[in-house]
């Protein structure tokens, strides 16, 4: 079986290697338009914040002599009718299925001087103005900030958010302009993002809303300031536009496939319109819509491995889905704690409305709400409450029962306190309870590498892929490798309730998926005492009772 991979970012390495260890009798090539391996984007905004290097972002690819990774080699056009993929050399590339993981583009502003004659080396943007895409997009944002230099991030998205903060670290006077009214629309209401706003002036950054960036000041095709709609000019030697992305659709477009948002695909991710094409990731448009987020494209990619996988597809259960921190967004943002998770329907499967209330406490910098369906948690958002957040998206991501009363759950954010995926240190939990959200990988799968000899967060990476999403689990991760180290060299076991150290996850994201399922715990008690309010220092915090609104899916990053 010929199989040609459009793409060797995250989603489509992932896939080329899974399949080569599934199916060894695949012959795979790999058109990769960038001259780097594979490598974590989720992670590129820590490179700027100079909370993480270049070179930790690193992932694992395809390490096998079925696999031909062709690295700066950029696909121009399919030929369906041959099955050829053509790329920018003129060479012709052969297949009985192609799969397309181009994943998306950053969108580029219309801005009067944004832009000069085109350049391949930066899409055509002045000198000082960039997105934040690539590994490339990265360097030239830390090239360009330095202490005391000016800075405008437009878009105030997750991205914009952890872009605006990364260089405020870096000692940069930072101005965030976003269109709308609020930060972070399609996951905050008006409270939170006015306590999110305070949060960043708190840190020194400027916060401009209900304006767009209307042109720019240049000298010698380099920027020197910005215009905004209000007649505002604000002096700045770099721009970071944060203003979304755009699917790559343009090759299976003019192959006749269907695009819409995205390519389109069914359930089996293949294209209507030729079964012998599919797509995966960013580029993709599901039945059941695009999340944005790098775990959907890494459970297409599982599951597609799985269906053209001699020895998985014959007589095999179907890869369960992954764990439901797909819904769930962390902002890596230097100096704001920020996590929104879930999306609302307001009838839900039985026919129940679900019940939200909320803690807003501004003076604090605190918000949180929580919205829950018949004993579960289905969504909630938490601003500058670190031990809330670990708890709710413990039981969020493991679907736990809650007090079915939500206010409880401000009252005493541990309420879930009987059941598994608690907010407790990571040597407490239990073996079969996920670390790694991103990938479904457990603690006893952490264990087992660190006693197979892993040593480090980075080695725990390489041999069960955990960490190497998000990012936000690798302090659990270093410190399961620290307390399971030390507890071999005492003779006992790590300290917790662990049994019996679990199965060694392998790579393949299926074995990962695998583990993240794991039986629910009885229904947790509801305290009988609901108190109302909750603040710090004898403040009486308010805690309002609402209805459920809606919370879009998350926005592209």
């Amino acid at each position: 079986m010929r199989i040609v991979v459009i793409g060797h970012g995250m989603v489509g390495s992932r896939f080329a290697a899974d399949l080569a260890r599934e199916d060894p009798s695949a012959e795979i090539t790999v058109l990769g338009h960038e001259d780097h391996d594979p490598y974590n984007r989720v992670q590129l905004s820590s490179v700027v914040a100079g909370k993480a290097d270049a070179t930790s972002l690193a992932l694992e690819q395809a390490d096998s002599p079925q696999v031909r990774v062709l690295r700066g080699v950029r696909a121009v056009a399919i030929d369906r009718e041959r099955r050829e993929v053509v790329d920018a050399r003129g060479d012709r590339h052969p297949y009985d299925r192609l799969v397309l993981a181009t994943g998306s583009a950053a969108r580029i502003p219309d801005i009067p001087g944004v832009r000069i004659d085109p350049d391949p080396a930066h899409d055509g943007l002045i000198s000082g103005v960039s997105p934040l895409k690539d590994l490339d997009d990265a360097r030239r944002i830390i090239d360009a900030a330095g202490p005391g230099r000016r800075a405008v991030v437009l878009g105030a998205g997750v991205l914009g958010l952890e872009v605006a903060t990364g260089l405020a670290a870096r000692g940069m006077r930072v101005t965030l302009v976003h269109h709308r009214e609020r930060l972070m629309e399609r996951q905050l209401d008006p409270d939170a993002s006015d306590i999110t706003r305070g949060a960043l002036e708190r840190l020194g950054i400027v916060v401009a809303t209900g304006v767009d960036a209307t042109g720019i000041t240049a000298r010698d095709s380099r920027l020197t300031g910005v215009r905004l709609s209000d007649g505002s000019m604000h002096p700045a030697e770099l721009m970071v536009l944060c203003t979304g992305t755009v699917p790559a659709v343009a090759l299976a477009a003019a192959a006749g496939l269907d695009c819409e948002h995205g390519i389109v695909v069914g359930e089996d991710q293949a294209t209507p319109k030729d079964p012998a094409i599919f797509a995966i990731g960013d580029c993709a448009q599901p039945p059941e819509g695009a999340s944005g987020l790098v775990a959907q494209g890494w459970d297409q990619a599982r599951r597609l491995v799985q269906a053209w996988s001699p020895a998985l597809a014959t007589g095999a259960a179907p890869v369960p889905a992954g764990p439901r921190g797909g819904d769930l967004v962390r902002v890596k943002a230097v100096g704001l704690a920020l996590v929104t998770m879930g999306r609302i329907d307001r009838a839900g499967p039985s026919g129940h409305a679900p019940r939200s209330v909320r803690l807003s406490d501004p003076a604090g910098g605190r918000f949180t709400e929580v919205v829950v369906q018949d004993g579960r948690l289905v969504a909630a958002t938490v601003i500058g409450d670190d031990e809330a957040a670990a708890s709710l998206s413990a039981a969020f991501t493991r679907a736990t029962p809650v007090p079915r009363d939500p206010v409880h759950l401000l009252a005493r954010p541990l309420a879930v306190q009987g059941a598994a995926g608690t907010a407790r240190p990571v040597t407490e939990m239990d073996d079969e309870e996920i670390v790694c959200q991103c990938n479904g990988v457990s603690k006893g799968a952490i264990c087992q590498a660190v006693h197979a000899g892993s040593t480090n967060a980075g080695a725990v990476s390489k041999a069960t892929r955990a960490g190497t999403g998000c990012g936000t689990c690798r302090l659990q991760i270093e410190e399961l490798c620290t307390a399971t180290k030390a507890a071999a060299a005492a003779g006992a076991a790590p300290d917790g309730p662990s049994r019996e150290a679990a199965p060694v996850q392998p790579p393949p994201a299926m074995a990962a998926a695998r583990a993240a399922t794991a039986p629910e715990p009885a229904d947790a008690p509801e305290p009988a005492d609901a108190p109302s309010t909750r603040g710090g220092g004898g403040s009486s915090v308010p805690v309002s009772t609402s209805s459920a609104t809606a919370v879009p899916e998350p926005e592209l990053v």
